[in-house]
């Protein structure tokens, strides 16, 4: 490779980075100022035309396989073609696909939803889609012309019953086709157009604009070329499997596409491997010369879209490394790019030791990277459930905190979570209000069991009707096509269409119970400084005029800090609710495997919870994830391994993520030792039993400088937690839970 070629590539992906910025701003514009979600790759462009909506007849609803596959299709024909000049591969999305209505109201269930507001749930469960992990080799191996022919081969052999879903996926996939066959013309025609000294800035405004920075007019050649490649892969794709690399991460651009476009799914798999034979064969065939070029195939894909990624990762039978040349040119992309991305390292006893220095050197140069998906709590835990290692090794880490089956498990996770602090402010009233019961701490806390039992059966009672009624209202239009079962049954892969079936649920405000729990069992019984009925008039006061209260009370030791009552309190807390969410299945025999974890919606979940005797005010944000608060350790001296140590000990150990959260000031962390230690640390947490690290290593005050002027940093990247987004795009409150962390524990490195 010459240093010429190189540059070519590097410019390329540089301009990519560039052209996301723009891009960034005007979606900011769009979305009122900030959005608080993964960095979704959708660009702002218009429909050509809007699109037709179709309604249920029985119910006047934009729901069911029928109205929403017509409904969908249309979308599709109404999303204008797109192609970036700079890029390997056409295609994109405009927005998500809002036309669906909810579920028809005979097939709701009211009374569940109130019992579910009364608890302060938020996040639901019940009605989500997607959230399973798939299985794109069927795609990569059959093509879109495949999937169609197989579609119809099926819809033969099954029953009369079954014509509706196959009609409704037939219908689907014609309309991608359609749009991959305008973005095929529409680059021929901007190659058509172009001349030699043609600049890349401005091909195709506003149905496809591109933009460069740093090509100058000698590179004019090589766009209208490029232009015409991506054309013709596109003509061939329409029908055709794919036979290069190039042309299957191609393939999974289009994917991935519809797959944002129909509920924002976004799970990937484990993209080395599943790509690994197309480069090996491209390399003997001498169709990519240049490792670079292949680099700019995945950054041209990590630019249509943040999917969840997994790099590395135990071989299922031998537990050896999977690592090879093409996991490295993935994370360089992911690197050199420099934009939100999703990607993940599976840690685990084999893996590859190069790959890992470099994960975590660009954890340094970058300021975050990928997140840490471990082995050493995911694996054991899933055995737990009856698996053989060898298929707890098989899950792939391709969601916010999750890892599934790829393509035979429905597993819907990360979309229910059980809100801790109500059954805790429930339990205290109800004890303290009753006549002749003694309050004490015990009495207190088998009220909260009780509680939270309640509210553990509601969800196993959620699952059983969500799986009885989701198929006929939300199919699985885009994921049934590449999961084993739901064609060649004519099933929704909700419904029967898949071989394993796994929910999951999380806590949430664990550290905020915890420290209530303490609290009130130090300065009430303890110390008596506050009586039972005290304690209740001040939080219905919301600390207003108890700001000494609320003090005492927040100043009792906290979880984390290792040896305290709020650290007994959480481990015992942990306990009861895996106890009870994992020590039986849902009347119809579905599991749900229990795990911590808030997402970034710590805001959300606090908006309607009361003051608590943490100290924390109505309507304040809870605790997040199962980290300990900020400032949960006196000075903040080694609050990272401190923070590990605490996370590792109340893991749920069946399988679902309970992640850490770590921030660590740049500067600290390389006097520190630097890249090996965080090794060191990673590697600490995962033989630990953890399940997932997410890290920033970044100058504090750089983001406090961020914060006080997003517009400062407009390609500041973090993880805001089992997710990564630009800064600048989270809300004031979004940005300020970042900081909190910065500010409560940044100031050391793991030792």
């Amino acid at each position: 490779m010459t240093q010429t070629q190189q540059t070519h590539w590097n410019d390329r992906i540089k301009a990519l980075h560039a052209q996301k910025l723009v891009f960034n701003d005007e979606k900011l514009k769009r979305t009122g100022g900030f959005y608080n979600i993964d960095d979704h790759g959708w660009i702002p462009l218009d429909p050509l035309h809007p699109m037709e909506i179709h309604k249920d007849e029985k119910s006047g609803l934009c729901t069911g396989m029928d109205a929403l596959s017509r409904t969908f299709a249309s979308y599709l024909d109404s999303h204008p073609p797109y192609v970036n000049p700079d890029s390997a591969c056409g295609g994109a999305w405009i927005g998500p696909f809002r036309a669906r209505d909810g579920w028809r109201p005979e097939e709701r269930w009211p009374e569940h939803e109130a019992l579910l507001k009364k608890y302060n749930v938020v996040s639901r469960g019940i009605y989500g889609m997607n959230h399973s992990g798939p299985d794109m080799r069927i795609g990569l191996e059959l093509g879109w012309g495949g999937l169609l022919e197989k579609i119809r081969r099926f819809r033969v052999l099954n029953t009369e019953a079954s014509h509706e879903f196959y009609d409704g996926e037939e219908r689907v996939v014609m309309a991608l086709q359609r749009l991959i066959a305008r973005t095929a013309a529409h680059a021929r025609a901007l190659a058509e157009g172009m001349a030699d000294s043609m600049e890349s800035g401005g091909v195709g405004a506003g149905v496809g604009a591109g933009g460069d920075a740093g090509a100058d007019a000698s590179t004019g050649g090589w766009y209208r070329q490029n232009l015409l490649d991506i054309a013709a892969m596109n003509e061939y794709l329409v029908d055709g499997p794919p036979r290069t690399l190039r042309e299957a991460v191609q393939w999974i651009v289009w994917f991935e596409a519809m797959d944002r476009m129909y509920y924002t799914g976004g799970a990937g798999q484990a993209i080395d491997e599943l790509l690994r034979s197309y480069y090996e064969q491209d390399k003997r065939n001498g169709l990519i010369a240049d490792d670079d070029e292949a680099v700019w195939y995945f950054a041209s894909l990590f630019y249509g879209d943040t999917h969840y990624h997994q790099i590395d990762g135990p071989n299922p039978i031998t537990g050896e490394s999977l690592c090879s040349p093409l996991s490295f040119l993935v994370l360089e992309a992911q690197h050199r790019l420099k934009i939100p991305c999703n990607l993940g390292l599976r840690v685990h006893d084999k893996t590859n030791d190069e790959l890992f220095s470099r994960a975590v050197q660009y954890l340094f140069e970058d300021g975050t990277g990928v997140c840490y998906s471990l082995s050493g709590g995911l694996d054991k835990g899933f055995v737990r459930n009856g698996f053989p290692l060898n298929v707890a090794r098989m899950r792939a880490k391709v969601g916010c905190n999750w890892t599934a089956l790829p393509g035979t498990e429905y597993a819907l996770q990360d979309v229910t979570r059980i809100c801790l602090g109500q059954p805790f402010l429930f339990a205290l009233r109800e004890m303290v209000e009753a006549a002749g019961e003694e309050n004490t701490m015990e009495n207190l806390y088998a009220r909260f069991e009780g509680h939270l039992s309640v509210i553990v059966q509601a969800i196993k009672n959620g699952v059983d009707w969500h799986v009885e009624h989701k198929w006929k209202n939300r199919p699985e239009l885009v994921l049934n096509l590449v999961m084993h079962g739901p064609i060649e049954r004519g099933v929704d892969m909700s419904a029967g269409g898949v071989d394993v079936y796994n929910f999951a649920c999380d806590a949430v405000a664990f550290a905020t119970v915890a420290n209530s729990f303490a609290a009130v069992e130090q300065r009430v019984v303890k110390e008596g400084k506050l009586g039972w009925e005290q304690l209740l008039l001040v939080l219905d006061a919301n600390f207003e005029g108890y700001e000494d209260v609320r003090m005492m009370l927040k100043s009792v030791p906290q979880f984390g800090a290792g040896g305290t009552r709020a650290d007994y309190w959480a481990e015992r807390i942990e306990k009861t609710y895996t106890g009870l969410m994992r020590g039986t299945t849902s009347k119809n025999g579905f599991t749900v495997l229990p795990g911590i974890f808030s997402h970034g919606d710590v805001y959300k979940h606090g908006e309607n919870l009361p003051a608590m005797p943490n100290g924390r005010r109505a309507g304040e944000p809870i605790s997040h994830s199962a980290d300990p608060d900020p400032g949960f350790l006196p000075g903040g001296g080694t609050a990272p391994t401190a923070k590990a140590n605490a996370v590792a000990r109340v893991q749920s150990g069946w399988g679902n993520s309970t992640p850490l959260q770590v921030d660590i000031d740049a500067g600290m962390a390389k006097e520190r030792g630097g890249v090996d230690n965080i090794k060191a640390f990673i590697r600490a947490h995962n033989n630990m039993g953890g399940t997932l690290l997410n890290i920033n290593v970044i100058d504090k005050q750089k983001i406090l400088e961020a914060h006080k002027n997003p517009d400062l940093y407009p390609d500041l990247v973090v993880r805001v937690t089992g997710y990564s987004a630009f800064f600048k795009s989270l809300s004031p409150e979004y940005r300020q839970q970042v900081v909190d962390r910065w500010l409560g524990e940044a100031g050391d490195a793991p030792n």
